[in-house]
């Protein structure tokens, strides 16, 4: 909408974006309500129930190499050859701040918490809750120790290339932390914490055998923090977690 407002959507290629999967999604969906096509660039190891919904929500799906980065370039690319309007799956005001209605609603729902625990990969969902919340909670932002991009940038001071392997690479597979995620977490004080692929794996199953919670490794990530203990609240805290994303199937819980 914003960008049809500003006069840069063009009805007949619409708009492109890079993503794991699930950003992909939200910008199909967001293209069909204002009746423009959607492309989406997905790496080649997109985990096959994201790539069918993707299709399903009547994208376009062009699968371009084997991490984000490479189909981010990709989707880059086709924006300028063909005009399409480039979402950026994260590092985007108006994606941020999308994301971050999410701590509305959260603070809306629940009243006052004290903390907000969320996944990180490149930062657009935990830039969006930080901003939200600023002022009345804080937040814990929970990456995996092997593509650690908010970690790595914490500690370099700004925005650096992280390897990229793991099981929750297919949704937190970012190189590196987008600028608003990195200036948002410094600005709010995000605190960083690692976990392990061990970790994810049992908080996810956790989360289905006593919650009956299905969720992917992305959104199971956040959850790892509490239940490892790579992050334990204080008595009293009022912790809220954020599980958001459920592309995954269900028969590898």
């Amino acid at each position: 909408l914003a960008c049809r407002e500003r006069g840069e959507l063009k009805d007949d290629v619409g708009i492109v974006v890079a993503s794991g999967g699930n950003a992909g999604l939200a910008n199909a969906y967001a293209a069909t309500e204002v009746g423009v096509p959607a492309t989406v660039f997905v790496p080649e190891t997109a985990p096959a129930v994201k790539v069918m919904k993707l299709w399903a929500s009547g994208a376009n799906v062009v699968q371009r190499g084997a991490e984000y980065s490479e189909a981010y370039d990709a989707a880059v690319a086709y924006a300028a050859e063909t005009g399409a309007v480039y979402c950026h799956a994260y590092d985007q005001p108006e994606i941020a701040a999308g994301a971050g209605t999410i701590g509305t609603e959260l603070l809306e729902q629940l009243g006052e918490v004290d903390t907000v625990v969320v996944a990180v990969g490149g930062g657009g969902l935990m830039a969006g809750v930080a901003a939200a919340v600023e002022g009345r909670a804080k937040v814990v932002g929970v990456e995996s120790e092997t593509t650690p991009t908010l970690h790595a940038a914490l500690a370099a001071g700004t925005p650096v290339d992280v390897a990229v392997s793991g099981i929750a690479a297919d949704s937190l597979g970012a190189r590196q932390i987008g600028r608003i995620g990195f200036e948002v977490a410094v600005r709010t004080g995000v605190r960083a914490v690692l976990v392990s692929d061990e970790d994810i794996v049992a908080a996810r199953s956790l989360l289905w055998e006593q919650y009956r919670i299905i969720v992917e490794h992305g959104a199971a990530t956040a959850f790892a923090a509490l239940h490892s203990g790579a992050y334990v609240p204080a008595d009293g805290e009022r912790v809220a977690v954020i599980l958001c994303g459920a592309n995954t199937d269900p028969a590898t819980v």
